[in-house]
């Protein structure tokens, strides 16, 4: 079982990882050179030359490294355990797609991207121990009072 200090950190690892991987697709410019390395890479590792995108596939990739920014951004600044129980099923479900895309395609390029998603979103959903602070505060968090309560 995870201490909540060791799961923060995973979280924040995570996070941090989203940052530099994905932060190439965050616009036209980086993706496109994003994209020309990939396909090198593919090449590479024996699969075919990965399709052209047009402004519209790049619209897309853009918005998908736009949001995934924002989001690591958010679990940088705090690494809670509710953001990594999160991002582990939005792990698991790209994970999903990604191994769809595999089947249907066969890009060798696709087991770079499938193998740390499906790490990280098991490992997001390893148990954790409760806090060992009465307050919560290793979790960075103070309790919310219940209600009726007066504030501590």
């Amino acid at each position: 079982m995870l201490t909540s200090t060791t799961y923060r950190r995973i979280v924040l690892g995570s996070a941090v990882y989203d940052l530099l991987v994905t932060a190439p697709f965050a616009t036209p410019w980086s993706f496109a050179y994003a994209h020309a390395q990939l396909d090198g890479i593919n090449q590479a590792l024996g699969g075919a030359a990965l399709p052209a995108f047009m402004p519209f596939h790049v619209l897309f990739a853009c918005l998908l490294g736009s949001v995934v920014l924002v989001w690591a951004a958010l679990r940088i600044s705090d690494p809670q355990p509710r953001y990594g129980r999160f991002d582990g099923v939005a792990r698991l479900l790209f994970t999903t797609w990604m191994i769809w895309a595999l089947t249907a395609t066969g890009q060798p390029l696709l087991w770079l991207f499938i193998v740390p998603e499906l790490a990280w979103g098991v490992i997001q959903w390893l148990p954790v121990a409760p806090p060992s602070s009465a307050h919560g505060q290793e979790s960075g968090r103070w309790p919310v009072p219940k209600t009726g309560a007066s504030p501590p």
